[in-house]
């Protein structure tokens, strides 16, 4: 008998409960999300007092966009005939929480899957009952980490022209330079977008002794990516050097060429053009012929400019 009447008691209970359940609640969200392409955005939205919002409606839209909702609850069934082909497939109720009870408990949590930037922007979440209504705002920022910086270098009089160029990024990344662990100044730092909205960056500094240079680039808040490039100054003493003694060479075989065309020119003119019956032929004197190149040289010489 006692058994029985503690068994209707919590009966009755129940029914209470259910009729007594507020007739009115807030919709609350969780603080800004932040994430990245490609991955999972989790908007948390719930009810309070809780209460089960499976009798209700649940309406979620991007900025003002009401009419055409990323994900519309109604009649217990999620409706897509008013949803953005750019959602479909991608949106389902989620967890605010490993805890949660789901809609049952309240709980009409956002999930977004594969994040591109174009879901960046205040998504509402909005629940209406027959009795009452109330709605909730979060911001969602999307972010792209760009590729690892690719660093070249070319050599200008006597510096090191280097650059740092990374691509990929969303937002604005942020760029620096080291010498190990000596911050550089860089010479500049240019940003530009493609048509999507995503940004790479250039930059490039002058160095004129060996470095053991770091280009760092990455989203304010997170960890940057780092390309690394060791450099040496030429040695230009040496190369001068070399310059130098190539010229000298190339001086002193031009000498000897001029005065074998000069003396061969001046040898024809003597001897050949007279004849060979003349009485000064050649007789083969080689003082002769010392005499000739000497007077051919200071003849060419005579020439030269001062």
């Amino acid at each position: 008998m006692g058994s029985q009447l503690v068994f209707w008691l919590a009966a009755l209970f129940n029914v209470w409960f259910i009729h007594a359940a507020p007739e009115n609640f807030v919709v609350s969200v969780s603080s800004n999300v932040s994430v990245h392409t490609k991955h999972t955005a989790v908007l948390p939205c719930w009810l309070s007092p809780q209460q089960s919002a499976e009798e209700m409606e649940v309406n979620w839209f991007l900025r003002d966009q009401f009419d055409a909702p990323v994900m519309l609850y109604k009649d217990k069934t999620i409706n897509n005939a008013s949803q953005p082909a750019s959602y479909r497939g991608r949106v389902s109720f989620g967890q605010k929480d490993a805890s949660s009870g789901g809609m049952k408990e309240g709980d009409v949590t956002l999930k977004l899957i594969n994040i591109t930037l174009a879901d960046a922007g205040e998504y509402t979440c909005y629940v209406s009952s027959d009795k009452h209504h109330d709605r909730a705002s979060v911001n969602v920022f999307v972010t792209q980490t760009g590729g690892t910086p690719l660093l070249t270098a070319v050599v200008k009089e006597n510096k090191i022209n280097v650059s740092c160029e990374s691509e990929g990024w969303y937002p604005k990344p942020q760029l620096r330079w080291s010498d190990g662990s000596k911050p550089l100044n860089p010479g500049a730092v240019v940003y530009t977008k493609d048509l999507s909205g995503i940004l790479s960056v250039h930059s490039w500094l002058m160095v004129s002794s060996h470095s053991a240079l770091s280009c760092l680039v990455g989203l304010p808040g997170e960890v940057p990516i780092k390309g690394r490039m060791r450099v040496e100054t030429p040695n230009l003493d040496t190369q001068d050097q070399g310059s130098g003694s190539s010229a000298a060479g190339w001086v002193m075989f031009a000498i000897a060429a001029v005065a074998l065309v000069i003396l061969g020119l001046l040898y024809f003119r003597k001897y050949r053009g007279k004849g060979p019956d003349s009485k000064h032929a050649n007789n083969g004197d080689p003082s002769e012929l010392e005499n000739l190149l000497s007077t051919g040289l200071q003849d060419y010489y005579g020439k030269l400019p001062d």
